[in-house]
């Protein structure tokens, strides 16, 4: 690389990583919070015996799962106009997002859910707890611990995920990177340091996993 290389990289590094910071991360955080919502529920909704919530819950897991991000993506900014609705990009982006966190991490919650012994229900029954109770103060704390690290690697994957948000133009990561490459016509170089940036996001969102990973494990009796 010559020396205009260097100086476009130089020039281009922190106008990237602050579309990263203000915008990607902002976004994911947002998103990955909103479908964690999403996800308890509708995991709650495939445990219940009332078949009309279960089968809605497996039917929209099946949708989310089955369909690609992107088309979500663009149905939510594109398609809803068609029946009256009308968003901003930011907002079409974080429930497209969300939905989809929504539709993945319910599985993963449910797993965990499932993953606690009965003997738990049982416990929090005899001492006078209901099952509301028993769910939120006995179940669901052991049942986050188990799903950190399948959550965890579903969060860096939305972080990734994000740059689609630029289609919609949304103002991000690679939406920065995209009107760099345009105007410096130096295409290669710079979505090379885009994809750079976001590893370095990742290997920091990494790190910060295997450290809730080791503080969970000081809970728990060997």
């Amino acid at each position: 690389m010559d020396a205009s290389g260097w100086q476009l990289f130089l020039d281009s590094f922190w106008p990237i990583v602050w579309g990263g910071v203000s915008g990607t991360i902002p976004l994911a955080l947002s998103s990955f919070a909103l479908g964690l919502v999403i996800a308890l529920g509708v995991a709650l909704a495939r445990l219940s015996k009332n078949r009309v919530l279960s089968g809605a819950a497996r039917f929209y897991i099946s949708v989310i799962r089955g369909t690609p991000l992107l088309v979500q993506l663009f149905v939510i900014f594109y398609g809803m106009p068609a029946i009256g609705i009308v968003l901003d990009p930011w907002p079409s982006a974080i429930i497209a997002f969300s939905l989809n966190v929504g539709g993945y991490a319910a599985e993963i919650i449910r797993a965990a859910i499932l993953s606690v012994p009965k003997g738990q229900w049982e416990a929090g029954y005899t001492i006078g707890m209901g099952q509301a109770t028993t769910l939120r103060r006995i179940i669901l704390p052991q049942a986050a611990r188990v799903s950190v690290p399948p959550l965890s690697n579903t969060f860096i994957s939305l972080v990734k995920d994000t740059s689609l948000a630029s289609l919609i133009l949304v103002t991000e990561l690679f939406r920065v990177s995209q009107q760099i490459a345009a105007f410096s016509q130096e295409f290669m170089l710079v979505y090379l340091e885009a994809a750079l940036i976001y590893w370095l996001f990742c290997l920091v969102l990494s790190s910060g996993q295997g450290m809730l990973e080791r503080r969970l494990d000081r809970y728990v009796a060997v």
